[in-house]
């Protein structure tokens, strides 16, 4: 993997590219690290031991790829802060991650299909980010890619166990999927962050990758014997810091080491 950028090897950028840089940043490393610790709250609860195992290692490639996305933000905003800081020192007004990964864990079902429905669009998103001019984002999206997909066979595997499975898991899981499905479209809106760093070549561009996403989710969720919900109302919100009151309660949880004792290390 490309190493992490410094100042003397960073694209060349001016002050609104690399601005909108670390805020692109931010938004997919608080999408990895906010999903990654609901799944940490799986560990030893899982329904088989395998899946305890699976969860929590899918759990640590996100917060793997969190700390990967993180420290570039910091490296490039130049502020002084790192990875560590961004991850437990900011109010949750100061996340930008999707609402949907925030959404307390709920039930194995809810768990499962919402790592799918995430997963699916991050596959293509860092199949986008690959081919990024930005050598080191470039290079983690190249790593994350790897572990995606197989996030992404794993959890699809279980989105159609549950659903063509008995009376009880295909209720959960249709229970899930339309009670998810209003968070989806978050993942695919735009701003004009994304339009900046498209155009410099750095960023994906979020168009092409929901007809993508809405075709392997569509094909899965038939497969589950499923069905798509109806309805074009989408939650959002997240991305400019308004959050639901589940996410504030999560950070205080994991945040109290480093809040009651700071700048502690070990």
């Amino acid at each position: 993997m490309t190493a992490p950028a410094t100042p003397s090897t960073a694209l060349a950028m001016d002050g609104a590219t690399g601005g909108a840089l670390v805020e692109y940043l931010l938004r997919l490393g608080d999408d990895r690290l906010v999903l990654g610790h609901r799944l940490s709250e799986w560990c030893g609860h899982a329904p088989i031991l395998e899946e305890d195992i699976a969860l929590a290692n899918i759990a640590l490639d996100l917060i793997g790829q969190a700390t990967l996305l993180l420290r570039l933000a910091a490296q490039i905003e130049g502020a002084g802060r790192d990875e560590n800081a961004l991850a437990y020192l900011r109010e949750s007004i100061d996340y930008h991650n999707v609402l949907m990964v925030e959404l307390p864990r709920g039930d194995f079902a809810f768990t499962v299909v919402r790592q799918f429905l995430f997963s699916v669009a991050a596959f293509y998103q860092l199949e986008a980010l690959a081919r990024s001019v930005h050598e080191e984002l470039a290079g983690i999206a190249a790593k994350a890619l790897k572990e995606t997909r197989y996030h992404v066979r794993h959890v699809g595997e279980w989105v159609i166990k549950l659903g063509d499975g008995t009376a009880e898991s295909h209720e959960r899981a249709q229970a899930a999927l339309d009670a998810l499905w209003r968070f989806t479209g978050e993942m695919f809106l735009m701003d004009a962050v994304d339009d900046t760093l498209v155009r410099a070549g750095i960023a994906a561009d979020m168009a092409p990758v929901e007809p993508k996403w809405h075709a392997q989710v569509t094909d899965v969720v038939r497969r589950a014997t499923l069905a798509l919900p109806e309805g074009a109302y989408m939650q959002r919100g997240g991305r400019v810091g308004r959050h639901t009151e589940h996410l504030g309660l999560m950070l205080s949880e994991m945040q109290i080491l480093q809040r009651s004792y700071p700048g502690a290390k070990w």
